[in-house]
């Protein structure tokens, strides 16, 4: 199985790391759960809950980045510290491709979590607000345009005029197995004008989903999830 450097064992309640904080040990439940949440909307929303022999930690090893989630003990349980060296070894066995490929992954989707469970802006109003409508006839044009930069929490939009940072929106999507189309409130996450290598960093913008209805997002979800199977 996995080297263990050590053990610790925790009790119901007790936290083995927070959110935003420090650290990049990957551990291993030998016995008992652990609750893995992120704070959404200023309250605690569960992510999953990890049982015996699942991981947990691994994107900040991987990624050298803080702590994406809290994971809290479910009862009594023990986990296991994979052993610092022998994963320290194992990594730098890879290329420095790969392994460039592996931390621009997971931070990635970090970025994808975070959009996902961030609390939404304060909504502005309708005048204030810019319009961007994005239709789509047919699944196939769809997927063309967005099946490798868009998920549940915010999508890519490829134009030489991207808005500025931080700039609200109304996204109108139109999607072929829908009437009307989804409306949904927006900001734009990151932008990027045109440079040299237009294939390898198209000019575009990075809106994420502020607000929509629960029917719209459970929708999207699975359009994307059918997009991704076809």
């Amino acid at each position: 199985m996995f080297t263990l450097a050590s053990e610790e064992t925790y009790q119901d309640g007790q936290i083995i790391f927070k959110e935003g904080s420090s650290g990049d040990w990957i551990y291993v439940i030998l016995s008992g759960s652990v609750e893995i949440s992120k704070m959404a909307k200023g309250k605690k929303a569960v992510v999953e809950v990890l049982k015996q022999g699942e991981i947990f930690g691994e994107l900040s090893f991987l990624g050298g980045i803080k702590r994406s989630a809290t994971a809290q003990a479910i009862g009594e349980t023990t986990i296991g510290l994979i052993d610092r060296d022998y994963m320290d070894q194992q990594f730098n066995n890879l290329s420095s491709e790969f392994r460039s490929i592996l931390s621009a992954l997971v931070k990635r989707f970090r970025i994808m979590i975070d959009m996902a469970y961030e609390s939404p802006s304060q909504r502005e109003p309708s005048a204030q607000r810019k319009t961007l409508s994005l239709s789509y006839k047919d699944g196939k044009s769809f997927a063309k345009a967005y099946v490798s930069n868009i998920s549940s929490g915010g999508l890519f939009i490829r134009t030489e005029k991207p808005l500025k940072q931080g700039e609200k929106l109304l996204l109108k999507l139109q999607l072929p197995s829908l009437s009307e189309p989804m409306k949904i409130d927006c900001e734009v996450a990151w932008a990027r004008k045109q440079e040299g290598d237009t294939d390898k960093s198209p000019p575009g913008m990075v809106i994420k989903f502020c607000e929509m209805t629960k029917k719209d997002n459970q929708i999207l979800k699975q359009y994307i999830k059918e997009i991704m199977k076809g």
